[in-house]
């Protein structure tokens, strides 16, 4: 009774011990860092289709109170379609895809900065209700993508080690064969401002 009360325990200990090497070898997090990637990259697409969907309302109520700011107002509309017409899948993302990506989006945002500075000019569309709602809307997300940005690059941070640091990498190469995901290009930020979010004054 007691001999196979004791192969019980040492056979409990030896799965325990077995499934921990497992998951110390990466057997579980890879995936799980991949999906956590994918999730994080997700809502940095979803933000930036909220701040899309924003886009023709905030346009739409400017026009009505600075019909002769129409350049500043074709130029945000062309922004948004150039933004909204690239589509992405991060798992088979390239670089130079992610950088162009950046580069779509962050001229959305530098038309919107355009147009917010066009908006000081008239303290009749300022007071509009409307007006300030959206602006309201579209500082909070973008706050919401900066903060998406900053998940997906601690995301792809954590999966591109496991996926190159042993032992991890050993079962990366033997069952999965992933490669290092590319990073969000902070130096595209910084360049041109292609991130900087615009400036939303009440």
């Amino acid at each position: 009774m007691k001999q196979s009360l004791l192969k019980k325990y040492a056979l409990g200990l030896v799965l325990a011990v077995f499934a921990t090497g497992l998951s110390g070898c990466g057997i579980q997090s890879i995936p799980q860092a991949k999906n956590e990637v994918d999730a994080s990259f997700a809502e940095i697409a979803n933000q930036y289709k909220r701040r899309a969907d924003l886009v023709p309302n905030l346009v739409n109520v400017v026009k009505g109170y600075a019909k002769h700011e129409q350049e500043t107002l074709t130029g945000v509309m062309e922004a948004r379609a150039k933004a909204t017409q690239i589509q992405i899948d991060p798992s088979k993302a390239t670089p130079e895809q992610i950088r162009q990506w950046q580069a779509a989006q962050g001229g959305l945002s530098q038309a919107l900065g355009r147009l917010m500075m066009v908006s000081e000019q008239y303290p009749n569309l300022k007071a509009n209700e409307n007006f300030r709602d959206l602006q309201a809307q579209l500082e909070g997300t973008e706050n919401r993508i900066t903060v998406a940005r900053n998940r997906y690059i601690e995301t792809v941070k954590q999966f591109n080690n496991l996926v190159t640091v042993p032992p991890t990498s050993w079962t990366n190469s033997i069952l999965y064969h992933h490669e290092k995901m590319p990073q969000w290009d902070v130096a595209e930020d910084e360049k041109g401002k292609v991130e900087k979010a615009p400036a939303v004054n009440f």
